[in-house]
């Protein structure tokens, strides 16, 4: 009698879930296409579509009260974006509250900017204190963005981050009322913190 063994092929094994990450040009698409309501603020972080938090009227200040100081200070000496893309890298563009840009003569109508044409930038935090600092902040560092602000409005301060080594800022500094802060950038234009997350 002669015994033999069968090999059994193993079953496939099962795809697990994966993460589907849209590109930018996969995002201007669905934009151009209609998929996001006109009304809707969404950008683009990581290959996620990320809606956008309503403006409020704290912020809506915080932003404006920023946009007119960094103007009449800086007139020829940068530009001022509020609310519109930087290109990080081909997965993310988002939409920071107000960033201080490099000049350039065609004010970028070429393209968005780059973390390379970043000087300052700024999130305002409110109710997205979590996202901009847990979620948000490692990516702009990741992309070389040399400053950025967040106005931390449930503390009461502003935290600036700079310096980076690798992919972190090294340079955290909490900036309080009563004290000033201004861009590493332009050290001459300071700014009265009370004046931004009240006295």
């Amino acid at each position: 009698m002669t015994t033999t063994s069968a090999t059994v092929a193993a079953p496939p094994a099962a795809l697990a879930p994966t993460r589907r990450r849209f590109t930018v040009a996969e995002y201007y698409a669905m934009a151009k296409a209609g998929i996001f309501p006109p009304e809707e603020r969404v950008e683009l972080l990581d290959g996620d579509v990320i809606v956008m938090a309503a403006i409020l009227d704290w912020h809506a200040f915080v932003v404006d009260w920023l946009t007119e100081n960094f103007i009449l200070s800086l007139q020829g000496r940068a530009q001022v974006r509020i609310q519109n893309p930087t290109r990080l890298n081909e997965y993310s563009e988002p939409e920071p509250d107000v960033m201080l840009l490099r000049r350039r003569d065609d004010f970028y109508s070429s393209g968005h900017p780059a973390p390379k044409d970043v000087l300052l930038l700024i999130e305002v935090s409110d109710s997205s204190l979590s996202f901009d600092r847990n979620q948000k902040l490692p990516r702009y560092a990741a992309a070389g963005i040399p400053e950025v602000w967040i106005v931390n409005r449930p503390d009461r301060r502003i935290e600036s981050y700079a310096e980076l080594v690798g992919d972190e800022y090294a340079t955290v500094v909490h900036y309080d009322p009563g004290e000033t802060i201004a861009p590493q950038a332009f050290p001459d234009v300071t700014l009265e913190v009370g004046h931004i997350v009240g006295e």
